[in-house]
């Protein structure tokens, strides 16, 4: 007799597998088809994508040299938290003392008051609290309960905030390590394109480089560097003693800058501190929207987030650290690649 049994259904994971397989099949091929073997990039084109590389490098670099200073001040806030909260402990210590010598004496001859013995053992803010206890306690005890009570407030506050700063380093030094990630993702991403290049268009881009900084060299050469005055004048003549130096993210001098860093470095030449980032030395001294008005010297600011900065040069040019690949020059407002913002005078 033939079998009437029904034939075996795929089960519901097998089934699963097979869809899931057919449809990365079907993904493969268009990719497969999309994808012709002439599509090598040309060398405009890898410039191109490398310079956003490089664009989106700077904002992740403004990002971590933002963190890493943040975390370099949150350091030295939770180190003297520390310290005042090892000092205040002492000085609690001794305050104790000082009641336990009281109440030594008082025991001595038979005049202990029983509160104080429990105030010994235990936290005297419920001691305090009862005002029928406070008529059995001398004004000098009362003073140095008073005391002991402040200090113990005292402590607890810092040491609160000291958690939150300790919760809030924690966070910084993650954000930190996330945006080191990201530079360091986006130049391997760059190198990468660069690499994909023939020897003669490596060739190409390199001479192209060349000539901007060979062209910064012949400026300072001839004597036509523009000078300015006051603190920004020795800023800005500082900043000229760099030129050639190479751009390295996260670096603030004196062998290496990135944009911020050699804008910080330059001012702290001519005596004045300003912030680390670009973001923050845009929030100082007074903003000036019209090129016409820049002097030399100027904090000079690009790009809608304002994550490039430079120093103004005079006639429509910037002496900066433009970015990896490159090294400290003069260079061209317009020629940039992000639309100049506003200047700031420090």
């Amino acid at each position: 007799m033939a079998s009437h049994r029904r034939p075996k259904q795929p089960s519901r994971t097998r089934v699963t597998v097979l869809t899931t397989a057919a449809a990365a099949a079907v993904v493969l091929s268009a990719n497969a088809a999309n994808a012709a073997p002439s599509e090598k990039l040309n060398k405009d084109e890898v410039k191109s994508k490398v310079d956003k590389l490089y664009e989106e490098t700077e904002q992740a670099t403004e990002k971590l040299d933002g963190a890493k200073e943040k975390q370099d001040k949150l350091e030295k806030e939770i180190s003297t938290l520390q310290d005042n909260v090892a000092r205040g402990q002492d000085e609690l210590n001794a305050l104790r003392d000082g009641l336990g010598t009281m109440a030594s004496a008082q025991y001595r001859t038979g005049g202990i008051d029983p509160s104080v013995a429990l105030f010994l053992s235990s936290n005297p803010d419920d001691y305090l609290d009862k005002a029928s206890a406070m008529d059995q306690l001398s004004s000098q005890q009362v003073e140095a309960l008073k005391k002991v009570q402040e200090k113990q407030r005292s402590l607890a506050q810092q040491r609160q905030e000291a958690s939150a700063k300790l919760k809030d380093l924690s966070d910084t030094r993650a954000e930190l390590a996330k945006q080191k990630k990201t530079v360091q993702t986006k130049l391997a991403a760059a190198q990468k394109l660069l690499n994909s290049l023939t020897a003669k268009e490596k060739a190409a881009l390199d001479a192209e480089q060349n000539r901007a900084t060979r062209a910064s060299e012949r400026t300072v050469l001839d004597g036509n560097t523009p000078t300015g005055s006051g603190r920004a004048g020795a800023a800005f003549s500082a900043g000229q003693t760099k030129i050639g130096t190479p751009y390295v993210y996260g670096a603030t001098g004196p062998s290496s800058f990135d944009c911020s860093g050699f804008t910080s470095w330059s001012y702290a030449q001519a005596g004045v501190s300003i912030p680390r980032t670009s973001e923050s030395q845009a929030n100082i001294g007074t903003r000036i929207y019209s090129q016409s008005d820049l002097q030399v010297g100027d904090l000079v600011f690009f790009f809608g987030d304002l994550h490039h900065v430079g120093l103004y040069a005079g006639n429509g040019q910037v002496l900066h650290a433009p970015r990896t690949g490159t090294v400290v020059r003069y260079e061209s407002m317009s020629t940039i690649g992000g639309a100049f913002q506003f200047g700031v005078r420090v």
